[in-house]
């Protein structure tokens, strides 16, 4: 039976990276881990009383049979398409999965299970879950093995105020693409890997184009739009709506000059200070770990 961690116990943090998803062509199997965290905390009652349905790291550690409070605190804003609920949820089946006497390590199967079931998707999930880049499909999680050029390569984000509900821009997207269409999106995401892979950069642009749902969703942000134009134009790598936006993420040269020029073409939008941010990341080669115990 799980227990409820008492006052006199050590607190089980969970450190688990945000993610950008779908990488352009992988719509709902590609997913990349940013090194910024969010910390799920066993036995922290900043949660207790919360609504599960409501929030995402407490569904996850209720699904798995997680007891007692809760607690979370990070730097992923939620609804801005960097994996804040998918994290959150990995955090919490983490959690309620360690306070039952498992180890994470010979759970990952369970978590990227339940993980899915609660996300609709396993992008996200796998990602926080294995880092680095990961594709997932048919409830297997494969890592890509990456260059040193490309896992070295700065992730410039752009990341605007406005949250975004993937329910609610998956409402926007066709029930059916033309078939020319599913092949463009075959060829893209398979040399998509094939670069990360080999490190071929000058790929990578054509490599994250797709005709599945960038073009439906960015006709609907087109501040967002602007800013992956703006990226691409200064000289980045390659750019791609981040899950379901509405941030813009960015596969950069690490070079200060190159990420200088990435990043002040984004400020020069207007769209900075108050109103958005730009951040340099770097791709997380680790997934989701437990600090304490």
């Amino acid at each position: 039976m799980p227990r409820s961690p008492s006052s006199s116990d050590v607190p089980i943090r969970i450190r688990v990276p945000a993610t950008s998803a779908n990488l352009g062509p992988g719509f709902d199997v590609l997913g990349l881990a940013l090194d910024l965290h969010l910390d799920v905390v066993l036995g922290d009652p900043s949660l207790d009383g919360d609504d599960p349905h409501r929030n995402p790291a407490l569904k996850g550690f209720r699904r798995a049979g997680g007891v007692g409070p809760l607690g979370w605190t990070g730097a992923i804003p939620p609804g801005r398409g960097l994996g804040f609920s998918g994290a959150a949820r990995v955090g919490g089946i983490i959690a309620a999965i360690l306070q039952r006497g498992g180890s994470l390590a010979e759970s990952h199967r369970e978590v990227l299970a339940i993980g899915t079931e609660l996300e609709g998707h396993p992008d996200n999930v796998a990602a926080s879950l294995y880092g680095g880049v990961v594709a997932a499909a048919g409830g297997h999680a494969v890592q890509i093995p990456l260059a040193p050029v490309i896992s070295s390569a700065a992730v410039v984000l752009w990341v605007p105020p406005e949250e975004t509900s993937t329910d609610e821009s998956r409402t926007a997207l066709p029930a059916q693409v033309p078939f020319g269409d599913a092949v463009f999106n075959v060829g893209r995401s398979s040399l998509l890997c094939a670069a990360l892979a080999a490190g071929d950069v000058e790929a990578l642009r054509a490599a994250t184009e797709d005709r599945f749902h960038q073009d439906v969703r960015l006709a609907l942000r087109p501040r967002s739009r602007s800013a992956l134009d703006a990226a691409l134009a200064a000289g980045a790598w390659c750019a791609w709506l981040s899950g379901s936006g509405p941030a813009i993420a960015t596969l950069v040269d690490p070079a200060p000059e190159a990420v200088t020029r990435v990043t002040r073409a984004l400020t020069a939008l207007g769209c900075v200070g108050a109103e958005a941010e730009v951040l340099v990341t770097h791709i997380a080669p680790t997934g989701a770990q437990v600090l304490s115990s």
